[in-house]
């Protein structure tokens, strides 16, 4: 069962003020956009938004991973993203004013601030540098989307390498032993890269007895983010 929070909670506040959506907007705009969210702690596997649902909030993960998924014309599941702490989603809907296009699903257990839609309108119209904001947001996106796209004739090393940097620059922790990200279910990487299960099962191995990565139950590790970088050349 979620749990929720308002941001009367200071604590709440100050979490929300951590998204790097917010960084460099002036005090008095985040007090004013904010002021309607409230935060939602959801287990994993828990659907946040389902497709043709409008858009009525947009979405800030404050901690956690959920996936962006839609399905193909055989039904099958495809995962187009996977967003983490300081992402936003839900936001293409109440500017288009139109039904969501994706599912979205938490990984792990998650926190997310929904703000209403309006707000999130109201200030991209009053306060240009959050306009800036949005803007690098998804020309980050595509040009990750395109990076992936060009790799898709590539081998399998080649595309899983890919996919584990793609997720360490977008949400990877810097460690003393490299860059962190989830170990995550090898289904999810098969989505991601368009390859079958059993082959990133063995890509991964690869990697691993070559100590370009190092898993436990919870984490993957990249010690050499360029080690890993070259296995793609």
């Amino acid at each position: 069962m979620e749990d929720w929070h308002n941001l009367r909670d200071p604590s709440v506040s100050a979490s929300i003020r951590t998204a790097p959506f917010f960084e460099g907007l002036p005090d008095a705009v985040v007090e004013r956009a904010i002021a309607h969210v409230v935060l939602r702690s959801h287990p994993a596997n828990q659907v946040i938004l389902l497709e043709n649902d409008w858009g009525t909030s947009v979405y800030f993960i404050l901690n956690g991973w959920v996936k962006i998924r839609t399905y193909n014309l055989d039904g099958k599941e495809v995962t187009l993203n996977i967003l983490g702490k300081g992402e936003l989603f839900g936001e293409m809907a109440p500017l288009d004013e139109v039904p969501r296009s994706t599912d979205v699903i938490t990984l792990a257990p998650t926190v997310i601030g929904n703000m209403p839609a309006q707000d999130f309108v109201q200030l991209l119209n009053t306060e240009p540098q959050s306009g800036i904001r949005l803007s690098q947001l998804m020309a980050r996106r595509l040009r990750q989307v395109n990076r992936r796209l060009r790799l898709r004739e590539s081998d399998s090393t080649s595309r899983v390498a890919d996919i584990l940097l793609f997720l360490a620059e977008g949400q990877g922790k810097r460690s003393e032993k490299g860059t962190e990200i989830p170990n995550l279910p090898h289904r999810e990487l098969s989505s991601l890269s368009g390859l079958a299960r059993e082959t990133v099962t063995r890509v991964l191995s690869k990697l691993e007895k070559k100590g370009l990565i190092v898993r436990d139950r919870e984490v993957l590790c990249i010690p050499d983010a360029h080690a890993l970088e070259r296995m793609m050349i």
